[in-house]
């Protein structure tokens, strides 16, 4: 007859066969196992792991990117000034199917700013009637913009007296027009604290401004001009002509019966003593 042993005596042999095993188990963990002949082990895994968070990081932050996208375009198309829109009617007067496109530059005065039917403005425009908004002026309309014009991104158009762009008048980007200047007449007293000086620009009808040209206070551009990029206009411009430079000259004019015709080239009397010294005897 056995009898099977209870106590202290019997728990020995399981304890050691339990401590067996958990030295088992650890070593199987801190060795790498063979799979298919590689090595995959904690390292690998690791690395799995950094992959898979640097591949979910990367389509979070496209889909992010492109959530970004589609709220901008829609904020561009929401936050346009357009007839009957509330800012529009800010404005003395602002004509159908005009747009001032979003984000826009500083835009204040608008009471005093008219702008007619059919119009573009770019993006980043600044328009602007006096020195800070809720002035007082003196005249109304300050800046008034015709029918189916175009002005291109980034420009500056800075009232206090009077700008008048006529109908389809295209701008490129970045052009400046302003009617006040700095005054200087003092020439001990700091430019910035002397009384500025205004007069009225004009652009006529169916000009075409070019990238980045600067239109001065008493320009007044006739109808059909073509000022080059970059040009600095001030004084009086005829019809149909061209101008370029700084300051801004005539190169170009259109005339009854002759067509375009360039003007004619400037007078170098120095220039000229020298061909004739250089110039052979006949």
């Amino acid at each position: 007859m056995t009898v099977s042993a209870v106590g202290p005596e019997a728990a020995r042999p399981r304890q050691a066969s339990g401590i067996k095993a958990t030295s088992m188990r650890a070593r199987v963990t801190a060795r790498p196992v063979q799979i298919g002949g590689v090595a995959r082990g904690g390292i690998q895994a690791s690395n799995m792991r950094a992959r898979v968070t640097q591949r979910v990081r990367q389509i979070g932050n496209a889909g992010l990117a492109a959530l970004a996208q589609v709220a901008w375009e829609k904020l561009r198309f929401s936050a346009a000034i357009g007839p009957g829109s509330p800012r529009a009617r800010r404005f003395g007067a602002f004509g159908d199917g005009s747009c001032l496109a979003f984000p826009w530059g500083s835009i204040f005065g608008e009471a005093f700013i008219h702008i007619g039917s059919q119009t573009m403005i770019g993006p980043q425009v600044t328009i602007s009637a006096g020195m800070v908004p809720g002035q007082a002026m003196l005249t109304n309309p300050v800046v008034s913009i015709g029918d189916r014009c175009t002005i291109g991104v980034g420009s500056h158009i800075v009232g206090h007296l009077s700008i008048t762009i006529e109908d389809d008048v295209m701008t490129g980007p970045y052009i400046y027009v302003t009617d006040q200047n700095h005054g200087y007449a003092d020439p001990l007293m700091p430019i910035g604290m002397q009384l500025p000086t205004e007069r009225p620009v004009r652009i006529g009808a169916g000009s075409w401004i070019g990238t980045g040209a600067t239109i001065l206070p008493g320009s007044d551009i006739g109808r059909n001009v073509v000022v080059a990029a970059g040009a600095v206009v001030r004084g009086s411009i005829p019809d149909c002509s061209v101008v370029a430079g700084v300051p801004a000259k005539v190169v170009r004019q259109h005339r009854p019966g002759e067509g375009w015709t360039p003007s004619a080239p400037p007078v170098h009397p120095l220039a000229d003593q020298m061909n004739d010294r250089i110039a052979p005897a006949p």
